[in-house]
């Protein structure tokens, strides 16, 4: 019921049973991004390239960015492709998958304000054009940031209106930030 909402701000359902979700938008203005992606490509002989991609969780300390999974799109001379994370990095697995010509990483547990980094290193079967260049990438991640709310919207009371006999209700609020599309183009 949103009779109230644009003048008193007071949002009135009949919840399931269960747990539900009662809100969801998206951000369109300006805001600071939880994550921020640095990759960088180096050519070190005309058929293999380097790339580097640091991730680093701009969330405050007591947050964690978690299920992250980062997807880099391969050119499509890739003839093999080898992932190292850096030390440190015990939470995370990258892998070429070269069926769908992609290197795959995942995250389980990013905390906030560190930084993971991730070493590819990449052979082709011809030398590196500029067309080969632009057939690289971009970057894709997805990520959830529980209990964290990247846009200030807060629920500041709930309150059930009617007791019914023999129904105990738990009142719990959970934020949860999910990306829908977080791209960063190389």
């Amino acid at each position: 019921n949103l009779t109230e909402f644009d003048s008193a701000r007071l949002l009135s359902f009949q919840p399931p049973d269960g747990e539900f979700v009662v809100l969801n938008y998206r951000m369109t203005g300006e805001f600071r991004t939880p994550f921020r992606i640095f990759p960088a490509i180096e050519e070190i002989e005309p058929t293999k390239l380097e790339m580097s991609v640091l991730i680093r969780a701009e969330v405050p300390e007591n947050h964690y960015g978690a299920n992250i999974t980062v997807e880099i799109p391969m050119p499509h001379c890739t003839s093999t492709a080898s992932c190292s994370l850096l030390s440190g990095n015990m939470s995370g697995h990258a892998e070429y998958v070269a069926q769908d010509r992609k290197i795959l990483w995942t995250i389980k547990k990013l905390p906030g304000a560190t930084e993971q980094t991730m070493k590819v290193k990449i052979n082709l079967d011809k030398p590196c054009t500029s067309q080969i260049r632009r057939e690289l990438g971009p970057i894709n991640m997805n990520f959830e940031i529980p209990m964290y709310n990247l846009s200030n919207l807060q629920v500041r009371y709930l309150r059930i209106a009617e007791n019914i006999p023999g129904y105990t209700p738990y009142r719990w609020v959970r934020y949860v930030t999910q990306s829908s599309s977080y791209v960063c183009r190389l």
